[in-house]
């Protein structure tokens, strides 16, 4: 098997998140309930800029030309 000659390579990352109980991760969850629709909106806006990587005051522009639209009579 390839992967035998570099058993290093592939390793869980056991430092990303943390163990917790069921009832501690109902309560987490529980936690986002208190704030506004627009306040978890903002949340998710700037949890997804880390995600792709850009700047949340400069957001990137959608590429219009990928896309096309026909009407269907």
């Amino acid at each position: 098997m390839i992967m035998d000659s570099k058993p290093d390579i592939y390793k869980l990352d056991r430092t990303f998140g943390k163990a917790m109980t069921a009832q501690e991760a109902d309560d987490y969850q529980n936690d986002y309930s208190a704030y506004s629709l627009e306040e978890r909106l903002e949340i998710v806006f700037y949890l997804t800029s880390i995600a792709y990587n850009f700047d949340p005051n400069n957001p990137p522009r959608i590429d219009k030309t990928a896309f096309s639209a026909e009407k269907i009579y």
